[in-house]
């Protein structure tokens, strides 16, 4: 075996995302790609999807793991879900112990519903919740109030061991008291695994016009610290693990599949909008290509139907930026990065590829270098975001 040969060997796969774009109606706050009130585009969509898997794939490649996305998975109905876990189970069969997850409405949380997914092997279900709070609810344009939210996990947990949550904090007027309300509601459920996005009001959004014409405004930055740094007090004194930037874990649990994007690992991407990260073969040098699917789901159909790559952008990254990203993406995971391994994989010692920027964030306190292992401190945390540039050498 060649040493190209073993490079193409180690990178290979063994993780995807399916994106599945169709929601009942599309809240205020979210510009994802999606398409609601579409319901007549389904199977077109799992026709194209089917020939999407046939064209990347060409034959059954086995996965450890695999998450459906949104959009909403469960916003599909019976027949439609069934054939797409089909597709998924011939395609993209699992391995022993792999985790399957799924991302859920809570109205979409029926016992027949879960129980059919659990069948096809899914057995991690991740509930888009937002909040508990009624008033809050409203205002983000969700369709179901906080006690909905609750038997939704309850019914979850019924089904699944695995069972996560979504929360959204710094929502416009709301108060310090009402995120920490939040806080103690989802530690009293049967959840296992908790992600915190602080929200952000961005272009393409119905709430970006409403900024704009000062209807709404986004909170106070300091007010929105108070309310993260509140997060990782009050779960982390309850037992959690803070293990990512906005990710909280029962030990044990974490989200496998995200630890492949913040690890650097390869994976498949299918579906709309839905960006793969793949070992490019038609090289010497190691190379990767990142690879994104027109984001509209018209255009992603038009295209698989017509014979068209639904690809609509495509960056290919040279060792040097991967090696960047690695250290980037791998900061995000709070046990930091082992700067022993990464120089291995370079091929030489890997801190002068961040110099004077590493030895800066070193003396300002905003990373720690322990035992060989490179990581934020909890004041790196806070600005973590305005690292990251200098770092991937942009």
């Amino acid at each position: 075996m060649t040493v190209h040969s073993q490079w193409i060997e180690l990178n290979q796969p063994h993780s995807a995302y399916v994106h599945v774009p169709f929601c009942k109606h599309r809240c205020g706050y979210c510009n994802f790609t999606l398409i609601a009130g579409r319901d007549d585009l389904v199977d077109a969509y799992l026709d194209c999807l089917e020939l999407e898997l046939i064209r990347q794939l060409q034959s059954p490649r086995l996965v450890k793991t695999l998450f459906m996305g949104g959009g909403t998975p469960t916003h599909l109905s019976l027949p439609q879900l069934e054939r797409l876990l089909s597709l998924l189970a011939k395609w993209l069969p699992l391995q022993e112990q792999a985790e399957y997850s799924c991302e859920a409405n809570p109205l979409d949380c029926s016992l027949e519903k879960l129980l059919f997914l659990r069948e096809f092997g899914v057995n991690r279900i991740s509930l888009g919740g937002q909040s508990f709070c009624d008033a809050k609810l409203k205002l983000l344009e969700r369709d179901h109030s906080g006690q909905e939210l609750i038997q939704a996990v309850e019914t979850s947990k019924s089904v699944f061991e695995k069972v996560s949550l979504d929360l959204i904090f710094a929502a416009p007027n709301e108060t310090f008291a009402e995120w920490q309300s939040e806080i103690s509601q989802a530690i009293k459920l049967p959840i296992s695994h908790l992600s915190t996005y602080g929200l952000t009001i961005e272009r393409g959004a119905n709430f970006w016009g409403r900024m704009l014409r000062r209807d709404i405004q986004e909170l106070d930055d300091d007010l929105q610290l108070q309310m993260y740094n509140y997060s990782i007090d009050r779960l982390v004194e309850a037992g959690w693990q803070h293990y990512e930037v906005s990710n909280f874990c029962v030990p044990g649990f974490e989200c496998l599949h995200n630890q492949t994007y913040w690890q650097g690992n390869p994976w498949w991407a299918f579906g709309p909008g839905a960006s793969g990260f793949l070992p490019k073969l038609e090289c010497v040098e190691p190379r990767w290509l990142r690879s994104t699917n027109h984001r509209s789901t018209t255009q992603y159909i038009r295209r698989l139907k017509d014979g068209i790559s639904p690809i609509h952008e495509i960056d290919e990254l040279n060792f040097e930026q991967v090696i960047r990203e690695r250290l980037v993406f791998g900061l995000r995971q709070l046990v930091g990065v082992d700067l022993l391994q990464l120089s291995q994989q370079w091929g030489q010692p890997v801190e002068g590829l961040f110099e004077p920027h590493l030895e800066r964030y070193l003396e300002h306190k905003w990373l720690i270098l322990e035992q060989g292992r490179l990581r934020l401190t909890r004041q790196g945390l806070m600005i973590s975001d305005s690292l990251w540039p200098d770092l991937l050498g942009d």
